[in-house]
């Protein structure tokens, strides 16, 4: 009997384990699609446990649809200038730095054969360089040509709150056709740059960007002989149509520009052996690039356009710019030859995904 028992009571547990192990049937909660596979089918409504598709979160979020719209403006011309980063000229009134300032749209050549559309300041890409003496009064006028409104913000400078160029907060947006005047003490002495930050997003991509160089008031007692300023970004274009270069799914960049061009097109640095050269590294794009030069090691002098003291002075040949983010560094061009200053990351240095090409220049040592 006892044995009985137990059989019966195993037979049970048994059934038990086996029917709470079985699947277990679920209605067929599959959504027919319609002839485009983003969107469901009329009539179906999805439950609150699906996951929506990037194309319903882009039409139910409009200014995301737009940061993601392709680069355009009315009649836009090729560019009359193909160098950018240039120093601004400016002229002197009542002891004040003035400078003039134009956003505009152009064609802008980032290498042989590939044009992209750009926002521009003077049409060129970076826009003008800025370079003035620590404790100069500047007045800067900036006119907006383009079809959209627009800001700049003077990234590192100690400005005025109200000369900041936050939309909304500081400052209207300048509009179309509009002029606003921006005016400061420059300081401190150190590398900055100047950008929107009127949909950043977009307008920053597209290249409203320029280096803004303050010198200090006391002459260097070694100065570099040669002193780059180099600016890293990325753009994506696709099927002929320019888009702002973004970190997320169907906006990487495709291609990656120092100073507004991509290697080969990139600018050869030619220096003596001997020479002291001194390169300001400004990531304005969305991305991290760890660049790295090749042949010499190099001392980072400054970070964020402040001074390193000596005694912190890290010797390296590889270092990683963040957006945002502004490196001095300078070496002593010890050996002759052509030596390689390129991103490592690799998918960084080519074109479309073509190698060589993108965040790449030549530096030239000669006797």
């Amino acid at each position: 009997m006892r044995i009985k028992k137990i059989l019966i009571f195993s037979l049970l547990t048994l059934a038990w384990i086996l029917s709470a192990c079985a699947p277990v049937e679920t209605p067929d909660t599959t959504m027919p699609m319609s002839d485009n596979p983003m969107t469901l089918a009329p009539g179906r409504e999805a439950s609150a446990d699906v996951t929506a598709t990037p194309g319903s979160m882009m039409a139910d979020n409009p200014g995301a649809a737009h940061m993601m719209e392709p680069i355009t403006a009315p009649n836009v011309q090729p560019a009359t200038e193909t160098t950018g980063g240039q120093p601004l000229a400016y002229r002197e009134e009542d002891g004040i730095k003035v400078f003039e300032l134009t956003t505009k749209a152009v064609q802008w050549p980032i290498l042989d054969g590939v044009t992209v559309t750009a926002y521009t300041y003077n049409g060129t890409v970076p826009g003008p360089m800025i370079r003035v003496t620590e404790g100069d009064q500047v007045k800067v006028i900036v006119k907006n040509e383009l079809d959209v409104p627009t800001t700049i913000h003077w990234h590192g400078v100690e400005v005025p709150n109200a000369m900041d160029g936050v939309p909304g907060v500081t400052q209207d947006p300048i509009q179309p056709g509009e002029t606003f005047t921006y005016e400061f003490i420059a300081k401190p002495a150190g590398t900055f740059m100047y950008h929107s930050h009127f949909e950043g997003d977009v307008q920053v991509g597209a290249g409203l960007y320029a280096p803004f160089i303050i010198d200090p008031k006391e002459t260097e007692a070694n100065p570099p002989v040669i002193d780059k300023v180099l600016m890293l970004s990325e753009v994506r274009m696709t099927d002929g149509e320019t888009f702002a270069a973004m970190p997320m799914g169907g906006m990487e960049p495709n291609y990656f520009t120092i100073n507004g061009k991509s290697f080969p097109a990139t600018e050869t640095i030619t220096v003596k052996k001997g020479d002291l050269v001194r390169l300001r590294l400004i990531a304005i794009g969305q991305f991290i690039h760890p660049m790295h030069l090749h042949g010499m090691p190099f001392k980072i002098v400054a970070t964020d356009g402040h001074p390193v003291p000596e005694a912190a002075q890290l010797t390296k040949d590889t270092i990683s710019v963040a957006p945002g983010e502004r490196y001095d560094i300078e070496f002593v061009a010890t050996e002759t030859g052509q030596w390689m200053l390129h991103c490592h990351i690799l998918h960084h240095t080519t074109n479309d995904n073509v190698e060589p090409g993108g965040l790449m220049l030549m530096i030239n040592v000669v006797e």
